[in-house]
């Protein structure tokens, strides 16, 4: 039996396999069709200092091998989270990740300050890509110094391990990359949705309500596994891949790319078990090629 375990800095994993923030609510929507014990982490709903509506409908759309989507991190609040539902997911087996999200750098330091004292939370990861809300989110990613700000912040009141999530709507993610990293970040994930746009021909009108949304799917895999590539290669620190994973032989081209562990989205509304089987897949894997653990592949691209 290969070894599926993974660090993500002192985050412990026992399998590179998580899903990721914004497809698979807070875990409890799927008890019943998936055994979340088996998981390496869920990244659970995007959490704000204050509540949010998300945007206007329609914000959801289809498209060629994947979707759009312009949500706008919808959500009661960190401290709606801490009361309400931290007590109904803290005993699931796995590591719970709190996707942080802000409209300043003090925004996102106030709500991992709040989220600190949770036991059962052993990280957060600082979502500073969102491309579907006015203010923040990807305004901060975009820039060395606008990534930088926000992770320093952090990193001042927040001690556990420290997700920064990357946007790709950039032309030198692998420099942002290092900002965070130079500003005590312990792991980059890699990437969010792309900015793009669909139009119904017969209204002539966009289909989404915000016009633009984010891209995800099958269709972004290739761009983002070669970006998780370049910022393999520039940092030190862990790298989470994730865009367009559909199946095991997705996950293990990212890993190969140089991925420590991935994150899985959109195909959790297509197939809300493909977690446990990408797991099944990871370790067929290793065990068809005569190899001991997942770190004998991360970063194995010959």
């Amino acid at each position: 039996m290969a070894d599926l375990r993974v660090n993500i800095g002192a985050l412990k994993l026992k399998n590179p396999v998580m899903t990721a923030s914004g497809t698979f609510g807070y875990g409890e929507e799927f008890a019943d069709l998936v055994n979340l014990d088996r998981l390496g982490g869920i990244l659970v709903k995007g959490t704000t200092l204050n509540a949010r509506e998300g945007n206007p409908y329609p914000r959801m759309v289809e498209t060629p091998s994947g979707m759009l989507n312009a949500v706008g991190l919808q959500n009661h609040g960190v401290d709606y989270f801490i009361s309400e539902i931290y007590p109904r997911i803290k005993d699931i087996d796995t590591n719970i990740i709190v996707n942080v999200s802000g409209a300043s750098p003090d925004d996102y330091a106030e709500v991992c300050r709040r989220l600190l004292p949770l036991e059962h939370i052993p990280a957060v990861e600082i979502n500073i890509s969102c491309p579907n809300v006015k203010q923040g989110g990807m305004a901060f990613g975009v820039t060395c110094e606008g990534a930088a700000s926000v992770v320093k912040a952090v990193r001042k009141v927040y001690d556990k391990t420290m997700i920064v999530k990357l946007s790709p709507n950039v032309t030198d993610i692998a420099a942002i990359a290092r900002a965070a990293e130079d500003e005590g970040a312990d792991a980059v994930s890699l990437t969010n949705t792309f900015l793009g746009m669909a139009i119904n021909t017969e209204t002539r009108r966009p289909y989404l309500s915000t016009i633009t949304g984010g891209l995800s799917g099958a269709c972004i895999r290739p761009i983002a596994v070669r970006m998780v590539w370049q910022v393999a290669n520039a940092v030190k620190i862990p790298v989470i891949g994730l865009g367009g994973i559909m199946n095991g032989r997705d996950a293990v081209e990212f890993l190969l790319a140089g991925a420590t562990a991935v994150q899985v989205g959109t195909a959790n509304f297509i197939d809300p078990s493909v977690t446990e089987k990408i797991i099944d897949y990871i370790d067929d894997y290793l065990n068809r090629h005569n190899l001991n653990s997942v770190a004998d592949i991360v970063g194995g691209m010959l």
